[in-house]
């Protein structure tokens, strides 16, 4: 070996190993004693943890360290204190009216968070994870309720559904006015021209001629449940044809589609899905949306 041989390195002092690898030597450098300092440090740690700590299995059991930390009994003790705190603002809740809810930010900042997970594992799949709905479901995030937009109304939506299995559901459907051959398709045509122009005035593709007549028709055929004005009635759940939110679309050709084959929508009841606490978190969650929605 070149150790044995004094071989030493020029540069930095020290002996090599003798272990050359194309043209570079090994040096034979003392282990820093940091090192040392550090290995003992972590040593002298592990020997205490293992003292006071549970560390060791034996058999059924382990030992118990000096301290008596139980993890087991820190995670039950926690669960107890959050159950503990859920009952509390839970309380609030079910017995407050919704109003004395809205007002107060510590439980609308607990509606937010819970609410938001009830609507995500129940509601989005047709209503969408922002609520905007999409063809046929309704966005949740306007003013615009076929069943009304109280907080009271919402409630009463999610328990009993709309044309659902529960005895009480809200019950609506739109006729299909051409396929069931009440109206003439020249007549299907001339209301759908109508019903566009409620929400979209001034629009330049429409024969004034079909609209006015479509008028007439719509008196004869549609006030009954949208109203004289058009602006719907939220205990037949006929929805406001004035302004811009479409359930299923306010193009022209949908609107057709619309008058010619009847829509029927379904909303499942969450009676016998989700208590009545969970349902007026929902409710209080979905006005909170539509008051922070456009």
């Amino acid at each position: 070996m070149s150790v044995e041989n004094g071989d030493r390195d020029g540069y930095t002092g020290y002996l090599t190993t003798g272990h050359e690898w194309n043209g570079l030597k090994e040096l034979n450098t003392p282990v820093p004693r940091v090192l040392y300092f550090f290995l003992t440090l972590a040593f002298l740690f592990s020997v205490g943890y293992w003292v006071l700590m549970p560390a060791w299995p034996l058999g059924v059991t382990y030992t118990k360290g000096l301290l008596g930390v139980d993890q087991r009994n820190l995670v039950t003790a926690s669960l107890q204190e959050a159950a503990l705190e859920r009952r509390v603002w839970t309380a609030k809740i079910e017995t407050e009216d919704f109003a004395k809810v809205q007002a107060d930010p510590r439980l609308m900042a607990i509606v937010r968070q819970t609410g938001g997970a009830l609507f995500g594992n129940n509601c989005a799949a047709c209503h969408g994870v922002d609520a905007r709905g999409g063809p046929g479901f309704p966005d949740l995030t306007t003013g615009s309720w076929l069943w009304g937009g109280k907080p009271e109304d919402i409630f009463n939506t999610i328990r009993v559904g709309i044309n659902s299995a529960h005895p009480d559901t809200r019950v609506s459907q739109m006729p299909a006015f051409g396929r069931d051959q009440m109206l003439p398709r020249a007549d299907v045509l001339k209301v759908a021209s109508y019903v566009y122009s409620l929400s979209h005035p001034g629009a330049g593709e429409l024969d004034p001629a079909k609209v006015e007549a479509g008028k007439k028709l719509f008196a004869t055929n549609c006030v009954a449940c949208h109203g004289d004005d058009a602006k719907g009635n939220p205990e037949l759940g006929a929805p406001n044809l004035t302004d811009r939110f479409w359930i299923y679309g306010g193009s022209f050709e949908t609107i057709d589609t619309t008058v010619w084959g009847g829509r029927q929508g379904h909303m499942p009841t969450w009676e016998g899905r989700l208590s009545e606490l969970d349902r007026k978190i929902l409710t209080l969650y979905l006005v909170d949306k539509r008051r922070a929605g456009p």
